[in-house]
Order: structure tokens, then C-alpha cells, then sequence
């Protein structure tokens, strides 16, 4: 009877051993559940997810600390990056540095990786997106362009998506010209130190780097070519048609913006440009010799369709006076009040005594599209 006693207590002495020796483990993977969850859960999160820049640390928080030096703990990145990190704030923060720069433009992924004391695998996956470089949107001259000519209201430019601050550019130009640099939020304006030969090709290339980078990781991201304009021709051609075809092609606008009236008194040529575009051209007649018309820069003073001239006994369609006392205008050819008119032949030659003639049909064109005010800009 005593026997089967003690081979019941000791039965039941295992049995409360045994769950005693459970009961201490559950409170133990309690204890380490709530103190340390990374121990069989991860739970991260990145501060910064997009934007990163190519050297930028990438800093990892954990919702607990993190017992690293137990777990066989290990850091790795996709695509394969040589990295160091380091952990702060009591193990809740892990700090990534690339030994040289994360890749502009690209995605990656870090994995966190170890095993915990039950040699249960852990992992977990953080992704982040590098910053992508700014995007040409705009190079002027356009590719191909042709009669360019360059000055600081028009300059090789270079528009871009979004800010360049982070960035280095630079332009090579072929033949090679010295170029000065201005540089904006988002742009990038240049002209050469010395002027562009005229009537020739030049080929610019475009090169880009994030700033901190050597100067052997340019890369080439656009390019353009255009010629610029020929120097007018000394000798306008005889022919009218063929004068004001090339009156078209080399004059050369001298006021960018809103509407201005040119006159060349060498080739006898008015020409109306708005913003920067030439809109047409027309022969004319200014003074002859001894009368020469003015040269300078005026403006519209006033206008009427049929001014009178009392000083010469003739009507002056279409009048436009350069200054207010009417001394000297626009106006079409001039006619007696019999009806006689001045004949077309002689636009193209200066004869008038200081007043700038157009044809029937140009004059009435040009009063109706010319204001109060529109600048007038004589000169040989």
C-alpha cells in the first residue's frame, strides 16, 4: 500500500514539475513577447519612403528595441549595396549609410533579417525610392533651328520639370565658345562671352550629375543643333520681290514684346513684328537725299485715314504721325486732291522729303493693325 503511495506522489511530483517547467517558460515568452516583440514578430517602419537622396542615412524606427546581438542580426539591400548602420535610441532606431551613393531613379528594397532564441526566422522588408533627375522639358534653340540669333531676351535655354539645386549641368557648345551661366529654380540660361559667327552651324550637348558627385558621372541628356543668321546683304537686290524676300529672312527683331513697326532705310523696307514674329514686310519710299528721313527710335503719335497736307496742297491716306507735331509720318502713297496719285514705281527708291510711303493696300494694313503708341525704330 505505501508503495503504490510513493509511485503515486512521485507521479504526481513529476506532473507538477512538468507544469511548472511550462508555466516558467509561458511566463518567460511572455515576458520576452511583450519586452522584446522583434523577437518573433518585426514591426518597422522607414521615415522617408520617397525622394531619397544618393547619399541620404535611411533611418529605420521599430515599434520595440531590437535585441540585435542575439538574433545573428543582418541588414541587406536590393540591388546589392555596400552599407554600414549602427542602432540608437535604446535599440528602437536603425540607422543606414551607403558607403558611396544609392543609385538616382532606382527603388530599393533593405531586408532586416536574423533569427530569434527559438531559432524562429525573422524578417522584414523596408522599400525606398531615390530621387529621379529633373526632366529637360524645353532647350532653345530648337533642334534644327535656323537663323538664330542670340541675345539675353534669347538665350540657350534649358527648362526643366522641377528644381535643379541638387544638380550640376553643364553645356559643351561646338566650335567651342565660352558660355556665361544664369542660373534659375528650374532653368539654366546662356549666352557666349564672345558672339556666334553668323551663318553657322553650332552643336550644343547637355550633361547632368547630382552635385556631390565626380565629375566622371555626367551623363548626357539632351542636345540640339541650329545656325544662326547670316549678316543681311550688303547689296539689296534690284528685284522688289526678291528685296523683300530677303528683307523677311535676315531683318532682325529688335523689340520682343507687344507690336513695333521697323524701317530700313537701306533696303526700303518696313517690317511689323508682335512678340518677337516677324508678321510681314512691304516696300516703301522714305526721303531722298537732303531730306532724309529721321533715325531713331519713336513711337505713334496719332493717326487719321486722310490726313491733308497743307504744306504740299496733297492728301495723305492712312497717316500715322511719328511725333506730335506732325512733322513726319507713315502714310500711303500721296494723291492731289484732282485724284492724281503717285505711282508704285517709285517704292523701293528713297524720294519722298522725309515721310515713309507705302503701296495701295500695305498702308490700309498697316494703320489698321498699328496703335497709339506702337514703336517705330528707324535705321539704315
Amino acid at each position: 500500500m505505501d508503495s503504490y503511495f510513493k509511485k503515486k506522489n512521485r507521479k504526481s511530483d513529476w506532473f507538477l514539475l512538468a507544469f511548472s517547467i511550462l508555466m516558467l517558460l509561458a511566463s518567460v515568452g511572455f515576458f520576452l513577447c511583450t519586452k522584446y516583440p522583434f523577437l518573433f514578430e518585426s514591426s518597422a517602419q522607414i521615415e522617408k519612403r520617397e525622394g531619397i537622396l544618393p547619399n541620404e542615412k535611411i533611418v529605420i524606427d521599430f515599434s520595440n528595441p531590437v535585441v540585435a546581438h542575439y538574433l545573428n542580426f543582418g541588414v541587406r539591400t536590393y540591388p546589392e549595396s555596400q552599407i554600414d548602420y549602427y542602432f540608437g535610441k535604446k535599440n528602437k532606431e536603425l540607422t543606414i549609410i551607403p558607403r558611396s551613393n544609392w543609385l538616382i531613379g532606382n527603388e530599393y528594397r533593405i531586408e532586416i533579417s536574423g533569427k530569434n532564441i527559438f531559432l524562429n526566422p525573422v524578417r522584414s522588408n523596408i522599400y525606398f525610392k531615390t530621387i529621379e533627375y529633373p526632366k529637360l522639358t524645353e532647350f532653345y534653340p530648337e533642334y534644327g533651328a535656323k537663323d538664330v540669333v542670340l541675345d539675353i531676351e534669347d538665350p540657350i535655354k534649358a527648362i526643366f520639370d522641377k528644381p535643379i539645386g541638387n544638380f550640376k549641368i553643364k553645356f559643351i557648345i561646338d566650335p567651342l565658345k565660352e558660355l556665361n551661366y544664369e542660373l534659375g529654380e528650374n532653368q539654366i540660361s546662356l549666352m557666349p562671352k564672345e558672339d556666334l559667327e553668323r551663318g553657322k552651324k553650332y552643336h550644343v550637348e547637355a550633361f547632368m550629375k547630382y552635385k556631390d558627385e565626380d565629375d566622371d558621372k555626367y551623363k548626357k541628356i539632351s542636345e540640339t543643333f541650329f545656325e544662326t543668321k547670316p549678316f543681311p546683304p550688303q547689296d539689296w537686290d534690284k528685284d522688289f520681290n526678291v528685296r523683300l524676300e530677303q528683307a523677311k529672312k535676315f531683318t532682325e527683331c529688335k523689340i520682343r514684346e507687344g507690336k513695333y513697326i521697323d524701317i530700313n532705310l537701306a533696303s526700303q523696307i518696313l517690317s511689323i513684328f508682335e512678340n518677337g514674329e516677324l508678321l510681314d514686310a512691304f516696300m516703301i519710299s522714305t526721303g531722298k537725299r537732303g531730306m532724309e528721313t529721321k533715325q531713331g527710335t519713336f513711337a505713334v503719335s496719332n493717326k487719321t485715314p486722310r490726313a491733308w497736307s497743307k504744306k504740299y496742297g496733297l492728301f495723305m491716306p492712312y497717316w500715322m504721325a511719328m511725333v506730335k507735331s506732325g512733322e513726319f509720318g507713315i502714310h500711303e502713297l500721296p494723291e492731289w486732291p484732282g485724284g492724281y496719285k503717285e505711282g508704285q514705281n517709285h517704292l523701293g527708291t528713297p524720294v519722298s522729303h522725309g515721310c515713309i510711303r507705302l503701296g495701295v493696300g500695305p498702308a490700309e494694313k498697316v494703320y489698321n493693325w498699328a496703335e497709339i503708341g506702337t514703336p517705330v525704330v528707324i535705321h539704315t
